[in-house]
């Protein structure tokens, strides 16, 4: 009998924080041979944030706290051009899945809007063929998550900041998922030392051991957050559930992982920045685009999926922060 209920409370237990029985799945997208690889990542606690004596620190990743984080599925790379020319063109868009009451999401994808085409190459000749997408505003990266919903049924959005570094650390307490040196970064990361001045294709190095490519380096990604050099000091409680700072503006912006372009200490998994109105320094479009950055070659984004969905108010607000 104490077997047995000791069996019953692992089973609960695991279930309720660790996301037992999830899996990992692809996402087709309708009418087209392109998907997307989703990883679950299981639901934790973690340390968020940076000790001051960690080499590459920066202060506005004081102080350290700890974070529990909800259940939820993340992208195993970046979004590749390949799917975003898809947003950006909407040839597929007749191929919505049926609708039906018990999806997550039941949105008409005529109802999204669509990012402009650019006046010019963004992708400054560096590939597109299975490479990241750069140069989208946070406004852009979101709008994808709207209409990749709509499209599946199944409801996707920017990671928060905590979701992000959360998968990035995948277990580890050192300054990158595989350690507290640099001294192996170009294994897992294309950075400032190898990328040869240029993002490559996704997946070409070893991913954290959560499975998740490029979280280190290639391009830095979005999150759904507001930047604040004071966030962390602002936490107050010891616990922070899922915590998010909801913007207010539209910089600065959270952008996480660093980039090509980037030194090893910008990639640390602690690492912060915050977007910058000088990103779009080179549009010459009054008003400036709502949908690119002509300056920001060294910006992508992934997204997730949570286990738990949002309420369809819920949904729209992660989609239309502008």
């Amino acid at each position: 009998m104490i077997i047995n209920r000791l069996r019953l409370f692992l089973f609960v237990f695991l279930a309720a924080h660790f996301g037992f029985g999830q899996q990992s799945y692809t996402q087709q997208l309708p009418g087209t041979a392109e998907s997307l690889s989703m990883v679950f990542i299981p639901g934790g606690t973690f340390v968020m944030g940076s000790a001051t004596s960690e080499k590459g620190h920066f202060d506005d990743e004081v102080p350290q706290h700890q974070v529990s984080i909800a259940p939820f599925w993340m992208a195993e790379f970046e979004i590749s051009w390949d799917l975003y020319t898809l947003f950006m063109e909407r040839t597929i868009d007749t191929y919505q899945k049926e609708g039906t009451p018990a999806q997550e999401v039941n949105l008409d994808v005529d109802a999204v809007s669509s990012a402009t085409t650019p006046y010019l190459d963004l992708s400054f000749g560096m590939g597109t063929d299975g490479y990241p997408a750069i140069n989208m505003t946070q406004h852009a990266a979101s709008k994808f998550c709207e209409w990749l919903s709509a499209m599946t049924g199944n409801f996707y959005r920017l990671p928060t900041e905590a979701e992000w570094e959360y998968a990035c650390r995948a277990g580890t307490t050192t300054a990158y998922s595989f350690g507290d040196t640099a001294d192996n970064l170009s294994e897992y990361a294309w950075f400032e030392d190898n990328s040869n001045a240029a993002y490559h294709k996704l997946g070409q190095k070893k991913p954290n051991p959560w499975g998740l490519y490029d979280m280190h380096g290639n391009v830095a990604e979005w999150t759904l957050d507001g930047y604040d050099t004071t966030t962390y000091r602002k936490r107050k409680k010891k616990n922070n559930d899922n915590p998010y700072l909801s913007p207010t503006q539209t910089y600065p912006r959270v952008v996480r992982g660093g980039s090509w372009m980037d030194p090893p200490g910008r990639l640390r998994s602690g690492a912060r920045r915050g977007s910058s109105k000088k990103w779009k320094q080179r549009d010459p479009q009054i008003p400036k685009s709502l949908w690119w950055h002509t300056d920001a070659p060294f910006v992508g984004f992934r997204v997730v999926r949570p286990l738990e969905t949002p309420t369809a108010a819920e949904q729209k607000k992660y989609w239309n922060y502008n």
